[in-house]
This record gives structure tokens, C-alpha cells and sequence, in this order.
């Protein structure tokens, strides 16, 4: 009986300890990027947790060149097409049962969304 009781305020403590989460968002659009970032330290400074971020991490630019003209007739002219992709990382510590809390906001169109859990 007494190495079940054990095992069980085990693992309360375990499920209660806290843990680093690195949220990372991902977006074409900064505004709704920024938007997110800034509802998601909100909830988090609300619930009294340590966060750090959002840290902005060097924006993606993927850009394709390619010709105008179907065929090779005319004069050369080419278009260029661009794509940003902007980041965004935010650090809590926190048990993991408020993580779910404060994730649960909602979450702007074209923004995705990674949370990964370290113990430290």
C-alpha cells in the first residue's frame, strides 16, 4: 500500500515541476505574428510565469526569378517573386497543465505554431 501511495505523490510532483517550453511561431504576415506574440506573454504575465521573448529570429527571404515569356521570342524581361517568413520565439517556465491555459487563445490565420518541452 505504501509504495503505491508513493508512486502516486511521485508522480504529482513530477506532473508539477516546472518545465522550460519554447513556443515558436511562424508567419508570412508580421502583423498577425506580433498579434499572437503579444496575447500569448499577456496570458502568460497574468498567470505571474517567467517569460522571455518574444525574441525575433532573422526573417527567411525566398525569392524566384524567372522569365516573362512563355517561349523565347521578345525582349527579356523577367519578373521576381519574394517570400518572408518571419519567427518568433518565446520561453516559459511553467508546469506543463498551465501551458495548455494560456495556448488556448486563438490563434491568427496563417500563424503556426511549435511548442516543444525541456527539463532543466
Amino acid at each position: 500500500m505504501s509504495q503505491v501511495a508513493k508512486k502516486a505523490g511521485y508522480q504529482e510532483s513530477a506532473e508539477s515541476q516546472i518545465h522550460r517550453i519554447r513556443i515558436t511561431l511562424t508567419s508570412r504576415n508580421v502583423k498577425n505574428l506580433e498579434k499572437v506574440c503579444s496575447d500569448l506573454v499577456l496570458r502568460a504575465k497574468d498567470k505571474q510565469l517567467r517569460v522571455k521573448g518574444p525574441v525575433r529570429m532573422p526573417t527567411k527571404r525566398l525569392s524566384i526569378t524567372t522569365r516573362k515569356t512563355p517561349n523565347g521570342e521578345g525582349s527579356k524581361t523577367w519578373d521576381r517573386f519574394e517570400m518572408k517568413i518571419h519567427k518568433r520565439i518565446v520561453d516559459l517556465y511553467s508546469p506543463s497543465e498551465i501551458v495548455k491555459q494560456i495556448t488556448s487563445i486563438a490563434i491568427e490565420p496563417g500563424v503556426e505554431v511549435e511548442v516543444t518541452i525541456a527539463n532543466d
